[in-house]
């Protein structure tokens, strides 16, 4: 198996979600799951809006991996979203960006997030990947297609 699946129960998948910007799409994600996770959703929006301003999370191919630390979180979790419309990501490659992993550490866990965000764009660079996780039908095609994958 690999390092996404168990990061990414069902309802952690949000298809055809309609966000004016990324900002919007960080608050969006700290409201809905940061009392699940058991972090304040402000604690969520300032730790993806700390990284960006290091550096675009955008890859480019309509794919962005927004990452953070999170003081608190007891265990690694993720959050993918498709995007309908795509929105603006300061990308490399200027696109706009239609699926969105949202990737949550603890602080101390920076081996494993390494690990994980390696994985993720493996998974992202498939194209027949990406392609069948943008025309997935539900939520749970959209897990299947992951629990298949292979690093």
């Amino acid at each position: 198996m690999n390092q996404i699946v168990p990061l990414l129960p069902i309802s952690h998948i949000l298809l055809d979600i309609g966000m004016g910007s990324k900002k919007r799409l960080f608050e969006y994600v700290g409201q809905l799951f940061g009392s699940e996770v058991g972090v304040a959703p402000n604690v969520i929006l300032d730790s993806l809006i700390a990284r960006e301003k290091l550096g675009s999370t955008g890859l480019g191919q309509g794919i962005a991996i927004p990452h953070g630390r999170i003081k608190g979180l007891k265990s690694a979790t993720g959050v993918l979203v498709r995007l309908e419309p795509a929105i603006d990501f300061d990308a490399p490659d200027h696109l706009p960006v239609k699926l969105v992993f949202m990737l949550f550490v603890p602080m101390q866990a920076t081996d494993l997030h390494l690990q994980i965000l390696g994985e993720l764009a493996q998974l992202f660079s498939n194209k027949a990947l990406r392609d069948a996780l943008l025309t997935s039908t539900d939520s749970e095609g959209v897990l299947d297609l992951i629990r298949n994958w292979q690093p």
